[in-house]
């Protein structure tokens, strides 16, 4: 009977320490992310990033990225290209979530610098016409609110809405955008 009462316990034992520890300080992981930019037309402009995270105590955690953006602009019958090219830099707080961050709302304040391009550098248009905005170097201030789910022990899927704030810009300044991604913690 004894030996039937240890391996129960011996089961429950590595039961619940089998459970994968989330979130640990010092952990890293690799985001890719995508979305679409949220304006008055919504249809072929989107984001592509891509991002580091450095976890910290209590679910807040440190994230740097790379980012891509692409807009288009009506005129007449042709559109115009609007590309960015940013990098941010900045910290994530943790909100909500429960107690094993199965499940967690963050929110993050970054900072972002980067290039603007507008038909790709070209002023000129097929009618005469001229393009008064320029590229451009941009600055600026960006936050989010992700919503975080683990999918496994490694893989989290990660639903976002961004805004950025640009200076520098020849074109709108607020730029806010939802999108949907996947992490990789290492």
């Amino acid at each position: 009977m004894n030996k039937y009462i240890y391996t129960v316990m011996l089961l429950f034992v590595a039961i619940t320490v089998a459970q994968a520890q989330r979130m640990l300080p010092k952990q890293k992981g690799l985001e890719v992310s995508t979305g679409i930019l949220s304006n008055d037309k919504i249809g072929n402009d989107y984001y592509i990033s891509l991002g580091m995270i450095v976890n910290g105590k209590n679910g807040n955690y440190q994230l740097w990225g790379l980012e891509y953006t692409h807009q288009y602009h009506d005129y007449k019958t042709i559109r115009i290209p609007q590309e960015t090219y940013t990098a941010e830099g900045g910290y994530s707080f943790f909100l909500l979530g429960d107690a094993r961050k199965n499940i967690t709302l963050n929110f993050g304040i970054t900072a972002v610098v980067g290039y603007e391009s507008i038909n790709r550098g070209e002023a000129m248009l097929y009618d005469g016409g001229k393009i008064l905005s320029e590229d451009n170097f941009v600055y600026g201030a960006g936050g989010r609110l992700t919503f975080e789910t683990y999918l496994s022990d490694r893989f989290v899927l990660v639903l976002q809405g961004r805004t950025k704030v640009l200076w520098g810009t020849d074109m709108e300044q607020f730029r806010p955008s939802a999108g949907v991604g996947l992490r990789f913690n290492f």
